[in-house]
């Protein structure tokens, strides 16, 4: 596949996303605050690590990217 046509499939692929973050919001609501995700709240600290956010959103890309490129 073209780096052309990737890009494009990409900028649809966030224009969609963005235009359903913006729009429902309370569907990704639960993105961001799974098990596994570390969250250190402290007085004058605050520190947010993703992991299990992280690892569900590169599946989810993975497996989009696979179908799109087949």
């Amino acid at each position: 596949m073209e780096a052309g046509k990737v890009l494009i499939y990409a900028g649809l692929f966030l224009l969609l996303l963005g235009l359903i973050l913006l729009y429902l919001p309370k569907l990704f609501a639960w993105f961001g605050h799974l098990p596994g995700d570390i969250r250190i709240e402290r007085e004058g600290l605050r520190v947010y690590i993703p992991l299990t956010s992280a690892l569900l959103l590169s599946l989810i890309l993975t497996l989009l990217l696979n179908l799109l490129r087949r």
